[in-house]
């Protein structure tokens, strides 16, 4: 595979890893792209796809070891929330201006109701679908579970994205283009709704000041 000589940056990594590795190391490129966000799966999982339809690895090998790897990295953000613990991510809420335990309380209520949801749906949502492993790992969601949720949402996604770039060969780089807006509407939302939980909070507080 010679790809590697005409791609840069993230995916020229990523390449690299599947000429030294093969099919695994496109699972250990979306296993790190769980533990390291910035890395875009949007970029890993239509080159591997391309790789696939070059014949350097089976179609079925690129969607089994990215899915395997996403569960892999999930599993390890799980750990990590797991060994928080609430009781330190209550403690660490404590020292956090504008945050209350009871924003604590607030989502930990929300997650028993939503939390399977939120799993299974997190995992094709960008930044969130690595993300959405810690807090499932503090609120202790059964294994077992966790693992069914995320293998198969990881599945759907990493499904359509490989399948993407098989589709589209040498133009699987077009796939990152329209990923990309997506990831940009999301972080759009995720800053209104900071701003706006920010604003409501201060005007709260000066309320409760001024009632003083």
């Amino acid at each position: 595979m010679s790809t590697s000589t005409t791609v840069d940056g993230v995916a020229g990594w990523a390449v690299s890893l599947m000429e030294t590795l093969g099919a695994p190391g496109a699972g250990l490129a979306i296993a790190l792209e769980n533990l390291f966000p910035p890395l875009p799966s949007e970029v890993i999982l239509p080159l591997a796809g391309f790789t696939a339809s070059k014949g350097d690895m089976t179609l079925f090998e690129a969607i089994f070891w990215t899915t395997l790897g996403s569960v892999v990295g999930a599993v390890a953000l799980y750990g990590v929330g797991a060994l928080l613990g609430r009781a330190r991510v209550v403690a660490i809420a404590r020292r956090l201006p504008l945050v209350d335990v009871s924003d604590i309380e607030k989502t930990e209520a929300w997650f028993a109701r939503h939390g399977r949801k939120t799993v299974f749906f997190g995992r094709m949502i960008p930044i969130f679908r690595s993300l959405i492993s810690i807090p499932a790992g503090v609120e202790r969601m059964p294994v077992p579970v966790f693992l069914a949720l995320t293998t198969l949402g990881s599945l759907i996604w990493n499904t359509v994205f490989v399948m993407a770039g098989y589709l589209l060969g040498e133009n699987w780089e077009l796939v990152e283009g329209y990923a990309g807006i997506l990831s940009k509407v999301v972080l759009g939302v995720v800053a209104l709704a900071v701003v706006a939980f920010v604003v409501l909070r201060v005007l709260r507080r000066g309320r409760h000041h001024a009632e003083r």
